[in-house]
């Protein structure tokens, strides 16, 4: 793939987990429920390593502490997952 239409096309997908990010923080702000803040920042983090990945020009994400990013991003998903369904159990 052209080096410009990665660049593209990463940028579009860091731009669209941004405003996924914004969606939950704005469902957090009418209902806060703690799950949208967990989704809301796992949706921040996803931004920032996508571009982190743009910009720093890394050849195998796979082999770099960006991966680390995508990693705890989807640690808040899981347990903000688990907390409210133990929420749920408590009531």
């Amino acid at each position: 793939m052209l080096p410009t239409t990665y660049s593209f096309f990463t940028g579009a997908l860091a731009a669209l987990y941004a405003v996924a990010g914004l969606f939950f923080l704005r469902f957090w702000a009418r209902t806060r429920d703690a799950l949208f803040v967990s989704f809301a920042l796992a949706f921040a983090l996803l931004a920032t390593n996508q571009m982190v990945l743009a910009l720093g020009g890394l050849e195998r994400e796979e082999q770099s502490w960006v991966y680390l990013l995508r990693l705890l991003a989807f640690s808040l998903i899981i347990a903000g997952i688990v907390r409210k369904n133990l929420e749920g159990r408590r009531r």
